[in-house]
């Protein structure tokens, strides 16, 4: 449930959400998102977030909720949540996945090897419990 605010409008609330997007836009590095968020964020939100990004990466390689469950300790609730947002959310999650993997795989058509893979921001040990529950 989202927190109320008694003296605040909505044109407010989505003034205020507007430029909370504009500061994420402003930022260049993944250092400096990462500097931004951890100063915006509590550690549990951070978390939240960065479960369900990890979700999202799980979905689109075809794992099953109960194997992402078991890789992530996500619960079933929130990769369905996941689920529905990235089949008919507001198409974010599809837009960052993608320009993710555009940015990953543009240095490899230079030729510098890069990964096309899209586990950017999974861990190594993340990484191989995901290549184990899509052979089991």
């Amino acid at each position: 449930m989202m927190k109320t605010h008694h003296n605040v409008t909505p044109r407010q609330e989505a003034l205020a959400e507007r430029h909370l997007c504009a500061a994420l836009a402003a930022l260049r590095t993944p250092r400096e998102c990462r500097a931004f968020l951890r100063d915006l964020c509590t550690p549990a939100e951070l978390q939240a977030m960065a479960d369900r990004w990890t979700v999202v990466d799980c979905l689109k390689r075809g794992l099953p909720y109960r194997g992402i469950q078991r890789l992530t300790g996500v619960s079933v609730t929130t990769i369905g949540r996941v689920a529905r947002f990235l089949a008919a959310g507001h198409g974010g999650y599809d837009t960052a996945a993608r320009r993710l993997a555009q940015t990953r795989s543009a240095p490899a058509r230079r030729g510098a090897g890069a990964s096309t893979e899209s586990t950017a921001g999974v861990g190594k040990r993340a990484r191989r419990r995901m290549e184990a529950a899509r052979h089991e």
